[in-house]
């Protein structure tokens, strides 16, 4: 869901590491990507708050409406978000566990 949802690539997986299953979700040759994990042994109940988010800040307005379509095509749902900031310029998806990811159309400002 996420990887077909973000465009992101699967860049690797383990099976049974001390009991945890997981598939790394990203982008070839970037310093970082996303691990999903499970335990074989302990079943965990997912606790979201409607703030735990991942946002992505895409420029432009035909990249951010492709990949609200490629979030909504994989499964995730479009949702209100709970603080207002984020549907001036963006659109938030909920997954079935219901964690959120915003899709901000506009370029990233450290410090702003």
């Amino acid at each position: 869901m996420y990887r077909r949802g973000l465009g992101l690539e699967e860049i690797g997986r383990f099976e049974d590491h001390d009991g945890f299953d997981g598939v790394m979700l990203g982008v070839p040759g970037r310093g970082h990507h996303f691990e999903f994990t499970r335990s074989r042994r302990h079943a965990v109940t997912p606790a979201p708050t409607p703030e735990d988010l991942l946002v992505f800040y895409l420029p432009g307005a035909s990249s951010c409406e492709a990949a609200c379509g490629g979030m909504l095509a994989s499964g995730f749902v479009e949702v209100a978000p709970f603080n207002p900031y984020w549907a001036a310029r963006g659109r938030t998806f909920e997954d079935p566990d219901r964690y959120r990811v915003v899709l901000q159309n506009e370029a990233w400002i450290p410090g702003r």
